[in-house]
This record gives structure tokens, C-alpha cells and sequence, in this order.
């Protein structure tokens, strides 16, 4: 009795034209490398290399993604330790587990932006300061984010100064994102409580300015009038 066919996966098709690909270019230089260049060599290396390079980054997106499905629920619930180091008997893997083996993937950079609020929730604020500074954001409202996360730990760690920095950096990342005027709103306090009142009275008055209706422009007007006493 026949059995009925197996049906192969656009996985399985990829990776079988990657392997025939590989087997080609093998033995077509194994059949002409007494008259193949080192520049022409060096080229069909690279290639392979990029090839094989890329795969394997597809394949550890794929497992970092995976991964961070199953840890979303405990950092969502509030257990952000429980989210950093995983729950073995539950084989639920932990932040820093994901980003330690898929880092350079971009579901492994999603994990790392993750990891770096974790940490910032559990007080660790040099651990999360570190991984928001490591963190490649791949579009300008994460760019945004990244910025506002390394504000946060510095305002934590009591530097105001450069707090309203990295504030200021995350409104010009991303100046019309729904977290634009609060960033702007935490600069100008920022500024003021590092001393620096007249940089804080100019965010104030911007801040009434570009976002109007916002509440955090609304408030200005009594920050200036502190800052102005």
C-alpha cells in the first residue's frame, strides 16, 4: 500500500535549494581550481558565507521569537524577575537567556529591550542601563524608546543632568510620538532639578508650544512659575 506523501515545508524547500546551491559551487570549483583566481575564490567564499550567515540569523529570529512568546506572559504579570531568569521547571526560557543566544537576531534585539525594562522594574538600573545602551532599534519610535529607557535609569540613579538629556534625545527620535510631549514634559524637570532653570523654562515654553493639547503642556505653566520664583 502506498503511503500518502509527505508535504514538505517552504523551510524544507529553502533549505534543500540552499544545499544543492552549496553541492554546485563545490564541485564546479573542485572541476576548475587549477584556473580559478583567488579574487574569483575569494568571492564564491564570500557568497556561501553570506548565505549560510543569513540563514542562520533567520533561524535564531525564528527561536528568539519563539522563546519570547512563552516569557511575554510573566513580564506582562508583573513577575519581571521570573521574566529575566526563566522558570526551568516550566522549561520557559528567561530574557537573559534569549538574548545571551540570539543577541545579533532581531527577535534577540526585542528580547534585550525587554530584558533592559526588567531590569529597570527590579531596581537594577546599572544592568538595564547597559542593555537599553546595547539595544539597536529598528525604527524611530524604538529609537525613541531606547533613549527615554537610558533617561529613566539615569533619573534613578539621581544624575538629572544627563536624564534630561537622553529625554530631550527621545523627542527629537521621535517628535511627533505619543510619548513626545511626556518626554519633553520630563527634560524641562530634569533640567531644572540638575540647576539648570533656564534650559528647563526653554522646554516649558516648547512644550506649550509644539503640543498644545496636550496635558503635560497644560501643567507647564505651573512648572514655569515655580522654576520662576
Amino acid at each position: 500500500m502506498l503511503r500518502p506523501k509527505k508535504k514538505i515545508s517552504r523551510k524544507e524547500i529553502k533549505q534543500d535549494t540552499l544545499v544543492t546551491w552549496y553541492a554546485q559551487v563545490t564541485a564546479f570549483y573542485e572541476n576548475n581550481k587549477r584556473v580559478i583566481g583567488i579574487a574569483v575564490t575569494a568571492v564564491v567564499v564570500v557568497v556561501i558565507a553570506g548565505l549560510v550567515y543569513s540563514k542562520n540569523r533567520s533561524d535564531n529570529n525564528e527561536r528568539a521569537l519563539a522563546q519570547l512568546s512563552q516569557v511575554d506572559a510573566l513580564y506582562n504579570q508583573g513577575q519581571y524577575q521570573a521574566a529575566i531568569d526563566g522558570v526551568p521547571e516550566r522549561n520557559i526560557p528567561g530574557l537573559k537567556s534569549i538574548v545571551d543566544n540570539f543577541g545579533n537576531s532581531r527577535g534577540g534585539e526585542l528580547a534585550r529591550f525587554i530584558l533592559a525594562s526588567a531590569y529597570y522594574e527590579v531596581g537594577k538600573y546599572d544592568e538595564a542601563l547597559t542593555q537599553f545602551e546595547d539595544f539597536s532599534p529598528p525604527d524611530e519610535m524604538l529609537a525613541a524608546s531606547r533613549y527615554a529607557g537610558i533617561a529613566q535609569c539615569f533619573e534613578a540613579k539621581k544624575n538629572f543632568g544627563e536624564a534630561a538629556k537622553y529625554f530631550e534625545s527621545a523627542v527629537g527620535k521621535s517628535p511627533k510620538g505619543v510619548s513626545a510631549a511626556e518626554d519633553l514634559s520630563n527634560a524641562a524637570r530634569d533640567f531644572g532639578l540638575a540647576g539648570e532653570k533656564e534650559k528647563a523654562l526653554e522646554l516649558y515654553q516648547r512644550l506649550k508650544k509644539d503640543y498644545p493639547a496636550s496635558q503635560y503642556a497644560r501643567d507647564a505653566d505651573r512648572f514655569i512659575a515655580q522654576l520662576s520664583l
